[in-house]
């Protein structure tokens, strides 16, 4: 799964309907444009298992199209063999980073390095709010964040 040059990222959130995946398409384009997608693994995935199978939120979808981004994605539950294919996982708050990092510790090979996607937003807001309760404006929030770290993500590891 991990690509030679070791490029690989998995973004995470509790469902895999709103913020991971609304992540995992801003950065596909970033890369997409960048000229640099095919050096990437991208993928998203979910703390729980509420939803797999389930196509992103419709406000989140709304909000990507709004911006020129389609997604395909189809939520899933983050696995064992996660740990240990992806180099980075990147998750949007503390309970993802608490489950993750729980999770991490009973793999044995794991190599990912487990981070907040937060912790790059130059705007220093390290905690990416779930927007599933509330607004248009809310999933409008999470994109712009989602597009900040993305970027400094990339610059970094390009």
């Amino acid at each position: 799964m991990a690509t030679p040059s070791g490029r690989s990222v998995l973004f995470v959130c509790l469902g895999n309907i709103c913020r991971s995946p609304i992540a995992e398409a801003v950065f596909r384009k970033m890369a997409t444009d960048n000229g640099v997608v095919d050096k990437w693994v991208i993928d998203s995935g979910a703390t729980s298992d509420w939803n797999t199978g389930s196509s992103p939120d419709s406000c989140g979808l709304a909000c990507l199209r709004k911006h020129g981004i389609e997604t395909d994605h189809r939520a899933r539950q983050v696995t064992k063999d996660d740990f240990m294919t992806f180099d980075h996982i990147l998750c949007m708050d503390e309970s993802n980073l608490r489950d993750l990092n729980k999770k991490a510790s009973s793999v044995k090979n794991s190599k990912a390095k487990i981070e907040l996607l937060g912790s790059y937003d130059p705007e220093k807001h390290l905690i990416i709010q779930d927007p599933y309760y509330g607004s248009d404006k809310d999933f409008e929030t999470v994109y712009e964040q989602c597009v900040r770290c993305c970027k400094a993500f990339l610059e970094q590891h390009s």
